[in-house]
């Protein structure tokens, strides 16, 4: 099953090629594909170069480490991230080391790192699907995370494999078509809800 975007716009293949799957196969990820996404994220932008981010991260053939992480997540998101080859709990430091003051883009700065890695996966043949749904106070425990960072995403990463493994509204999600708000929905000019002048105000077939 393909899910590619239909942009309305010329965009980058890695970009029309990415979805967020539940259905991942058993297949392994291998140590050295998980060094080349976590690289990808190494060299994400961040303020002042802070690099706010820090991963907690289990391969599935490590089963002691995955299944800890697995933990952290929320049932529902554990019955279908089992399957996964990787596993990662995104991590920011809530300050700036050059001076402990509030870095309020720490979490901006993770998901630049995460789409990284994402997009690095893509280009990989993996699937990456992240979450909000986990359990931060359990991976703080689990971890050890001390004070001045926050536990704020997961991620699962993988080989897809056919959507008869899922059922529910699980299998309906991975069956839906992708949609997008439209650029005029969101990239505003003059004022508030007013698309910019370069906007059209509508895209034919939109």
């Amino acid at each position: 099953m393909s899910k590619h975007a239909r942009p309305d716009r010329p965009i980058h293949d890695l970009l029309a090629r990415r979805w967020s799957p539940y259905a991942f196969d058993d297949r392994p990820v291998s140590a050295e594909d998980a060094l080349s996404l976590f690289e990808a994220a190494r060299w994400a932008a961040s303020s002042y170069n802070e690099q706010p981010w820090r991963f907690i991260a289990a391969l599935r053939t490590d089963a002691a480490a995955f299944d800890k992480v697995l933990s952290c997540l929320v049932e529902a998101n554990r019955q279908w991230a089992q399957h996964a080859g990787l596993l990662a709990l995104g991590v920011i430091r809530t300050t700036f080391s050059r001076n402990d003051k509030p870095n309020r883009v720490a979490l901006h700065d993770l998901g630049l790192a995460a789409a990284n890695l994402t997009f690095e996966a893509t280009a990989r043949g993996l699937y990456v699907h992240q979450m909000a749904g986990i359990d931060p106070d359990a991976a703080r425990r689990l971890f050890h995370v001390p004070e001045g960072h926050e536990v704020a995403t997961a991620i699962a990463v993988g080989y897809r494999t056919p959507d008869s493994r899922l059922s529910g509204e699980l299998r309906e999600r991975e069956t839906t078509p992708r949609a997008r708000k439209a650029l005029r929905e969101f990239v505003f000019g003059d004022d508030w809800n007013e698309p910019a002048a370069f906007v059209p105000a509508r895209v034919s077939g939109t």
